[in-house]
């Protein structure tokens, strides 16, 4: 069974920002291919002057003593709550095992610059052809992980599934997108996401397709579909934007956002933005006003496909002293 951390946000995906700094060796095949968001593909018979070309990372046969290691650069620094090691198409050229291993750094390191590595997947047997699933359970908060395989082979994808710890050092706390991944919202529920996940919605950059948003399936009753987002801490909502970019018939009608105060009174939800027309493949925005709300709740009618949700505003002193403490307690 597939572990529930799937769902949450690849910190090391490139459709978040992530990149792969450093491998000590990418004979075979490319180490930027670690981290691309599409699942690994093969096409047999696509030889290059280095042999069968692979979608992943591989390195040469070792003749020596040692292992090759990959340092990738999370897109979105956060708490790991799993790795996946994925080893597809390779079948007589994986490596037998593996160790993932994760630092945080300030600033904008060299790959050389980086110190204080903690184990969080100790060294593992794996499998060719397969996804290799990890639990974490280490509360810290990581920028950096390093893939070490043991001794040789090839790697398709390393996935960082976790929650995302924003730095409240580089954070305006009177302007800011109080919905996005980067800052620390995560999404806690949805009606559907058949098609896509919801937490593309709040990730970093524009949209590239459609598969970079989240899509429901067809609704056949008389409701219609929603996605809650708990925000990165308690603020005012300003301005909204809702982003139906490369959806040309399959848009929402139409579209509300709702907020609540969960210190408060938790299923007192109040409208940000009441039941508005939307257009097919376009970028809405709207100025909204309302109370200091912790979630909130987007509402399309009756079901569809939408790229961003952006709500921006300013931060509270009691949700920046929430960011503060949260990201003192994880890297302390």
């Amino acid at each position: 069974m597939t572990p529930t951390w799937t769902r949450l946000p690849d910190l090391a995906s490139r459709a978040v920002g992530g990149g792969v700094a450093w491998a000590n060796d990418e004979l075979f095949a490319e180490r930027e291919n670690l981290i691309t968001k599409a699942e690994p593909e093969y096409r047999p018979h696509t030889f290059g002057h280095k042999g069968q070309i692979y979608d992943g990372w591989e390195t040469r046969r070792r003749r020596e003593a040692g292992d090759d290691s990959a340092i990738v650069r999370l897109g979105l620094p956060g708490v790991i709550r799993g790795v996946v090691i994925d080893t597809a198409f390779f079948k007589g050229n994986y490596p037998p095992f593996a160790t993932v291993e994760a630092t945080r750094a300030t600033g904008h390191p060299s790959p050389d610059e980086l110190t204080g590595w903690e184990v969080v997947v100790p060294k593992s047997p794996l499998e060719g052809d397969r996804k290799h699933y990890f639990d974490v359970a280490v509360e810290r908060r990581y920028t950096h992980v390093r893939l070490i395989i043991h001794p040789d082979g090839g790697v398709a994808r390393l996935r960082v599934f976790g929650e995302p710890v924003a730095d409240p050092g580089l954070l305006l706390p009177d302007a800011l997108d109080l919905a996005a991944l980067e800052n620390g919202a995560s999404v806690t529920g949805c009606s559907n996401m058949f098609y896509s996940s919801p937490s593309n919605l709040i990730a970093p950059g524009q949209a590239n397709s459609m598969g970079d948003g989240w899509e429901t399936a067809r609704r056949r009753d008389d409701g219609n579909d929603w996605v809650e987002i708990r925000l990165a801490a308690a603020g005012r909502v300003r301005l909204a934007e809702l982003d139906t970019s490369h959806f040309k018939g399959n848009a929402p009608g139409w579209a509300s956002v709702r907020g609540r105060d969960a210190r408060k009174d938790p299923d007192d939800w109040f409208d940000l933005l009441p039941r508005t027309r939307l257009q097919p493949d376009t970028r809405h925005r709207f100025r909204v006003s309302g109370g200091e709300v912790t979630h909130a709740r987007l509402d399309i009618y009756p079901d569809g496909g939408m790229a961003r949700l952006r709500l921006f505003g300013s931060l509270t002193e009691d949700g920046l002293a929430e960011l503060v403490r949260r990201h003192g307690e994880l890297t302390g």
